[in-house]
């Protein structure tokens, strides 16, 4: 491309006000940059833009149609400047989270931070939270959503809620009956778990760290809804977020299971990359999962 924005503008002016002087003055500048610039612009494509007539300008016949393209093509320029100035204004935000929270939480928050931003473009990215990290960490998104704590010394993470994991088998099963476990019967059972690197796998393994290595893990799935068809079919007892089983617990397809004295609680992350400040859309984003966790506690 030979020609640049500022040489359009001038020539539209020149066009306009049929005198490079009045159409320097108009454009802040000298009247030697101006015919400088026209002069370039003219000699890059070997055309005359326009012809003298007495002591005016007058549009050639070239000249006539490339005002007419010009005039299009500044006028998308300048929308497109008016866009680039604005994307803060406009709130788009491209979210990373794990699997719990992109699939049961994220979405509740969509609609608050649509309140606030109605025109922004919402990118949500489901993934477990090692590869969160890592898309956060490669500025893939803005703003990342993990299970637990990951260590990393750029990244930055901001507790935002708690949680619970809950052991559960089907309703068929003959611990349902039994509701508390003891540690015979978690030796015993086959789990079927998240993943390693899974952030609800990290909180199962601590709360458990004393039995893992007697512990049969029958399954190792990534994804909550498979965990929880596997429980249902009879194939073994599943630790998850209450969050994951809420529904299914009210509606008796699964049954909680209780673990006396473990631990199972865990924190939740917002997972910041620790160089540069948090937009404001970033920074609402989190207020909205603040306020809307609230609401519904």
């Amino acid at each position: 491309m030979k020609f640049t924005l500022r040489q359009l503008r001038i020539f539209l002016a020149v066009a306009r006000y049929r005198t490079i002087s009045r159409a320097a003055e108009t454009l802040h500048m000298s009247q030697s940059a101006a015919s400088e610039a026209l002069l370039n612009l003219e000699q890059a494509y070997g055309v005359h833009l326009f012809e003298r007539v007495g002591n005016r300008l007058q549009l050639s016949a070239v000249g006539h149609t490339v005002r007419r393209e010009a005039e299009n093509l500044l006028r998308q320029a300048e929308a497109l400047d008016t866009m680039l100035q604005r994307h803060t204004e406009l709130g788009h935000i491209r979210v990373a989270a794990s699997f719990t929270i992109g699939n049961h939480l994220a979405t509740r928050y969509m609609a608050g931070y649509l309140e606030r931003y109605p025109d922004a473009e919402i990118a949500l990215d489901v993934a477990s939270s090692p590869e969160v990290a890592e898309k956060v960490l490669n500025y893939d998104v803005d703003i990342g959503m993990v299970e637990g704590e990951i260590q990393h010394r750029e990244l930055e993470l901001v507790p935002w809620r708690e949680d619970e994991l809950v052991v559960f088998c089907s309703v068929h099963h003959p611990l349902a009956r039994k509701r508390t476990l003891s540690t015979a019967d978690i030796k015993r059972a086959p789990w079927i778990l998240r993943e390693p690197d899974s952030g609800a796998r990290h909180t199962f393994d601590r709360a458990l760290a004393g039995l893992l290595p007697e512990i049969d893990i029958y399954m190792e799935l990534r994804h909550n809804e498979a965990i929880k068809n596997a429980v249902e079919s009879g194939l073994g007892i599943g630790c998850l977020s209450e969050i994951v089983l809420r529904k299914n617990f009210a509606s008796g397809d699964l049954v909680p299971l209780r673990l006396p004295r473990r631990d199972m609680r865990r924190t939740f992350y917002f997972a910041l990359p620790k160089s540069g400040q948090p937009s404001d859309a970033v920074r609402y984003w989190m207020q909205t999962c603040r306020d809307t966790d609230a609401q519904t506690a």
